[in-house]
């Protein structure tokens, strides 16, 4: 662009036109006569995309050398490699982790299977499986289609709690074959992370493959959202003097994360839960686990003292059904139930949406809790401790900690872990 006044005023001004938002700016170079900027812009879609570029293109004075999605970037190449924690550089270091020295190790685990965690990768290591049928908003994409979030979940188990997370595709929709498929891969790992499974078969594998196997099994979707919705959920009581253990919960969406979520609630002492969900199986199922199954949204809102809503329906909550003093949680992304601000000027004490309200709070430090107890399951009594050392973390301007806080998550490991070891949930340490 021009490098004189009002140039870079021009440029922004025609994104903010277009409905684009800026994040990043980067100064690239400056000459006499003009500049070179790197402005990150987020816009709805790659159409969006293409045409403001034509739009910045047609300003005076201002030229396009090149315009990149970000997120394609990021995933060049893929976001996962396996690396080596040894470094070979003698022949006795071959010796050593290879034959012979290998052999000796080999033998010990043979006649002591409980080592095996100390001196193999099974006490940091987690397979994270799916088939991809209900990915994020986007449905039953596949297996390979759901790999970039898979991917994605590994990063954080790296880069947070120093775990080695390996996705498994498994490319079958049938709850038998899906379970016959961990449970035989299932010896190369600490622990097994279901993820983005479809209802109600998703229910049906984690039940299946607990009974089965004698180590960690948690479907995220589940239960990593629960316990940090119930974090949230502490935490916005008591933004407003309430407690949670007097108030009566509505829940809005009774599928994976909302059957999760209200089970755990209910679990960790709230007076009430009362969910609602337009599918009858859905409501059945929550009647089972001891959830009150009300026959419409507007009979919870009347009811709750707090809803949480993940619904996947933006605009489900009209303004004129809060009431006053209540605390809303709507949690639907990108695009809430009830936008916070509207449920607020109806009379809402607190409101929030999901964009801080993120599963990656959980599911890293439940893990290396659960292996560092060599907990042979998750219990309720785990799920409830990660909560709370979340809710005991949150400053009170928040909702929840920063997700990318190490100190975070070795916080909810260290609870997770203890929670382990009082409840009996063990087998050898880590």
């Amino acid at each position: 662009m021009p490098h004189r006044a009002g140039s870079l005023a021009t440029v922004a001004n025609a994104i903010a036109e277009f409905g684009g938002v800026i994040g990043d700016v980067t100064t690239v170079s400056v000459g006499r006569r003009e500049s070179i900027r790197e402005i990150t812009v987020e816009v709805r879609d790659k159409p969006a995309a293409e045409q403001l570029a034509v739009t910045l293109g047609g300003l005076e004075g201002v030229s396009i050398h090149w315009f990149h999605d970000r997120a394609f970037i990021a995933h060049d190449g893929g976001k996962l490699e396996m690396r080596s924690t040894r470094e070979i550089k003698t022949n006795q270091d071959v010796r050593d982790v290879y034959t012979p020295g290998v052999a000796r190790v080999c033998t010990a685990i043979a006649e002591h299977p409980q080592i095996a965690p100390r001196f193999t990768t099974l006490g940091r290591s987690v397979a994270i499986c799916t088939n991809g049928t209900r990915v994020l908003g986007l449905g039953d994409i596949g297996p390979v289609a759901s790999l970039p979030v898979m991917e994605g979940k590994a990063i954080f188990y790296s880069q947070l709690v120093g775990l080695s997370a390996v996705p498994i595709l498994i490319d079958t929709k049938d709850v038998d074959e899906f379970v016959e498929t961990v449970v035989r891969i299932a010896p190369s790992f600490g622990g097994i992370h279901l993820e983005d499974i479809s209802a109600p078969e998703c229910f049906e594998i984690e039940r299946r493959l607990i009974e089965a196997l004698d180590k960690p099994v948690m479907h995220d979707d589940v239960h990593g959202t629960a316990v940090v919705t119930l974090a949230a959920a502490i935490a916005a009581c008591r933004h407003v003097g309430r407690r949670l253990d007097e108030a009566v919960v509505g829940q809005i969406g009774l599928g994976a994360a909302g059957w999760g979520i209200a089970t755990l609630i209910k679990d960790a002492g709230a007076e009430r839960v009362v969910g609602f969900d337009p599918m009858p199986a859905a409501r059945e199922r929550a009647a089972a686990s001891g959830i009150e199954a009300s026959g419409s949204l507007e009979d919870v809102m009347a009811v709750a003292d707090v809803v949480v809503a993940t619904s996947g329906r933006p605009g489900l909550i009209d303004p004129s059904l809060v009431r006053p003093g209540q605390v809303i949680l709507a949690l639907t992304n990108p695009d809430p139930e009830i936008d916070p601000d509207d449920a607020l000027a109806a009379g809402a004490a607190f409101a929030a949406d999901g964009t801080s309200v993120n599963n990656v709070l959980g599911y890293p430090g439940i893990f290396q809790g659960a292996l560092q107890a060599g907990a042979t399951g998750i219990t309720t009594e785990m799920k409830r401790a990660a909560a709370w050392a979340l809710a005991g973390l949150t400053v009170e301007s928040e909702l929840v900690p920063e997700v990318l806080d190490p100190e975070v998550h070795s916080c909810v490991a260290q609870a997770v872990r203890q929670a382990a070891i009082d409840a009996g949930a063990t087998g050898p340490a880590v």
